[in-house]
């Protein structure tokens, strides 16, 4: 299996197969609208400006699963990421990334991967709240908070994944990286 494998539902319900975006550099984001690290939408939108002419595209999953941070529909979702921080990549439904309701494409992504742990002073705040909902959450890889990242080659396949605490010139280095290959 790789990505190209899954499909999602884009605001209006309209199922976009991912195979659509065949040989081009995926970095699968879960996002929230109401959460600190909201702000990393500009970082993401600077680096797709700079890299969408290069065959890189970013995927934005909306998802409330964490300190409920994303309570509004696919449209007010829309609406503020568009008006606050002018993004322009492809913002798929909201979606659960963890449990029985997680879309198969966040299950795969999951399975195939370990969480990397915290970095930096929010490692101090994250670590207990994510302790508290998940006890084994240092072994095993279901996504922890928003704003986790997966970086996928242009074959489909798992390159990378960061936490959302990950610097994002971090995350820069390995998509120029594999843009690169």
């Amino acid at each position: 299996m790789n990505v190209y494998d899954f499909n999602a539902k884009v605001p209006g319900g309209e199922v976009r197969e991912l195979s659509e975006y065949k040989g081009k550099v995926l970095l699968i984001v879960n996002t929230a609208t109401g959460c600190g690290f909201t702000p990393q939408y500009e970082a993401l939108q600077n680096l797709y400006d700079e890299l969408k002419d290069k065959d890189f595209e970013i995927l934005d999953f909306p998802c409330n699963q964490f300190g409920n941070q994303t309570p509004g529909d696919d449209g007010q979702i829309h609406e503020f990421c568009t008006l606050k921080y002018n993004t322009t990549f492809p913002r798929f439904s909201k979606i659960e990334v963890n449990g029985e309701n997680a879309i198969p494409l966040y299950k795969w992504l999951t399975s195939n991967t370990k969480f990397e742990g915290f970095d930096g002073p929010a490692k101090l705040v994250l670590g207990p709240v994510v302790k508290a909902m998940d006890k084994d959450y240092k072994n095993n890889g279901n996504i922890k908070w928003n704003f986790t990242k997966f970086l996928i080659s242009r074959e489909g396949e798992i390159v990378a994944r960061f936490e959302p605490t990950k610097d994002m010139k971090d995350v820069r280095e390995k998509v120029l990286a594999e843009i690169g290959k």
